[in-house]
């Protein structure tokens, strides 16, 4: 009975389902006819047509995000309907056009009929193969706002009358061939007072003073200056800039500071990489709560390393490499907990690797190379998902840790020129199934290599494990040890004695290093009886042998 009466609430509840389901369909038709799409203007489709008529679909475009969306234009149809195409639901103006990545190929004139467009605020023709440059004419665009002519293949000066859309918010020009003149964009920053997004990676300024850029609007919150050739100092105001949230100044050759105080609390991205900022890193960096990205690597900052940084809790990417930078790792943090990239690489750091960057949950690379960083590693209590690890060149001592073999996830690995010591276990190595390179060279390991153990790595295309002067491998590896990925193996000034019989199934080797051991007898007994030589040219990708000194 009990069982009736629940199949009976379920049908109800099924059939109330399927009311309200027809129900919304009723609405949504009545509203769709209640408010159907604007009509088109004959003007703008007869501009429209006359626009695409002028180019042509290049059917060999394979970006990723190409797409045909003028192929199913018709002049016949209302053209608010139309792919890429928004119109305004009360004048039927077309006010919005975007064919970004529709694989248009073509040059653009001075007299295109998209000018005649008046109503237009929004217009994206990025990722297209227009060639030529940029015509003149869009300040015909006066109601615009946002403007992307991105990856067009455009090429030459920027024409000037782009600066005089004084209600552009948005300007982006990023990766062409093109040239910023000093005119034309003193003329930019006194007419586009209402810009908030600038993008002109790649557009070539080498002949800019950076001064110029502080006549830039108060209201600029994303700048992107990426591969622009700029060179001289750069006015620290910019990061006071009140709504600045993006910053990318990257592959220039700038000098400057960071400002000691007042930073734009909005800023989200920094990334000045591979210039030549100078000076300490201010402890007002701490103040940055909502940066997730911090890029400060390449350039010529020295000091201590501020304690404020590791503060940063909404961190995604901290990249401090290449600098000159001192101090200590905390011992401690707090946070991180969405850190995926720590690089703190070739600086003058000091002191002990604290275990905590192991537990990070979200870290997928750390690098530590490059310091001057010394100890032994502690036990890793949680250990994390991190793939990529580098702590070579450094002065680390003692034994790898038996937990270090619970960062299963690890794809590269080096712990190449520091002072490691005692047996390498092979069992443990072969937990790190999923590596691809591993580098333990220039330390002081000693024992015998398993390598029918080590083998277990399916993945492993690096392995150099020179310079272990106590190191061997087991003689008995032979047959049955197979290394399908193998590109390169150093395995130079350690304490092999026989040649490796396991090297002919490694069909994929190209670097074999040897050198500097105590190898004897022949390397020419193959199977068939073939000449080593010969089996290498015919099955082999090997490029390079080094035997030397055996």
């Amino acid at each position: 009975m009990g069982k009736f009466i629940w199949l009976c609430r379920i049908r109800s509840l099924l059939f109330v389902l399927f009311f309200l389901s027809v129900v919304d369909s009723f609405l949504s038709l009545s509203s769709s006819s209640l408010n159907p799409p604007p009509l088109c203007l004959p003007e703008d489709t007869s501009a429209l047509i006359q626009f695409n008529n002028t180019l042509f679909i290049d059917e060999s475009a394979n970006d990723l995000c190409a797409y045909p969306k003028t192929k199913s234009w018709n002049e016949s149809t209302n053209c608010c309907t139309w792919e890429g195409v928004t119109c305004n639901k009360v004048t039927g103006k077309v006010i919005s056009l975007d064919l970004s990545c529709s694989m248009l190929a073509g040059s653009l004139s001075p007299n295109t009929s998209l000018f005649r467009l008046q109503g237009l605020k929004r217009l994206d023709l990025s990722f297209n193969n227009f060639s030529g440059s940029i015509p003149s004419g869009f300040s015909q665009l006066v109601s615009l706002t946002y403007l992307d002519l991105s990856g067009c293949s455009f090429s030459g000066l920027v024409p000037s009358d782009i600066s005089l859309l004084s209600k552009l918010i948005s300007l982006n020009l990023s990766t062409n061939d093109l040239k910023f003149d000093r005119q034309s964009f003193d003329m930019l920053t006194r007419n586009l007072t209402k810009l908030e997004n600038l993008v002109l990676e790649l557009v070539n300024m080498s002949d800019f003073v950076p001064t110029s850029f502080m006549n830039l609007p108060s209201s600029l919150k994303h700048l992107g200056l990426r591969f622009c050739n700029l060179k001289g100092k750069f006015p620290t105001e910019i990061f006071q800039f009140r709504y600045l949230e993006y910053v990318d100044l990257s592959f220039n050759s700038l000098t400057g500071y960071l400002p000691s105080s007042n930073w734009s609390s909005h800023l989200k991205y920094i990334d000045l990489n591979d210039n030549q900022f100078r000076g300490s890193i201010p402890a007002s960096i701490g103040n940055l709560t909502k940066t997730t990205f911090l890029d400060l690597s390449n350039n010529e900052f020295q000091g201590q390393l501020p304690s404020s940084l590791f503060s940063l809790k909404q961190l995604t990417d901290l990249v401090l490499s290449d600098n000159s930078l001192e101090g200590f790792l905390p011992t401690h943090v707090r946070g991180f907990q969405d850190l995926k990239v720590l690089c703190l690489s070739n600086n003058l750091l000091t002191g002990v690797i604290p275990s905590w960057p192991f537990t990070l949950p979200s870290l997928e690379k750390l690098d530590l190379s490059g310091n001057r960083l010394s100890g032994p590693i502690n036990q890793i209590q949680k250990p994390n998902s991190v793939q990529k690890v580098d702590l070579g060149y450094n002065e680390i001592h003692g034994e790898i840790p038996s937990s270090f073999f619970d960062l299963v996830n690890l794809t590269e690995l080096d712990l190449s020129s520091n002072n490691f010591k005692g047996v390498i276990n092979s069992v443990m190595f072969s937990k790190l199934e999923n590596l691809l390179t591993l580098d333990l060279s220039s330390n002081s390991f000693s024992g015998v290599i398993k390598l029918d153990v080590l083998s277990k790595l399916k993945k492993l295309g690096e392995l150099n494990l020179s310079n272990n002067t106590l190191l061997s491998w087991s003689s008995d590896s032979g047959s049955n040890t197979t290394f399908q990925e193998l590109d390169t193996l150093y395995f130079s000034s350690c304490n092999v004695r026989q040649f490796p019989n396991f090297l002919r199934s490694a069909k994929k080797l190209r670097i074999l290093d040897l050198s500097n051991n105590s190898i004897q007898g022949s390397i020419f007994k193959w199977e068939s009886e073939e000449r080593f030589e010969l089996k290498l040219r015919e099955e082999s990708t090997l490029a390079t042998i080094q035997l030397a000194r055996n």
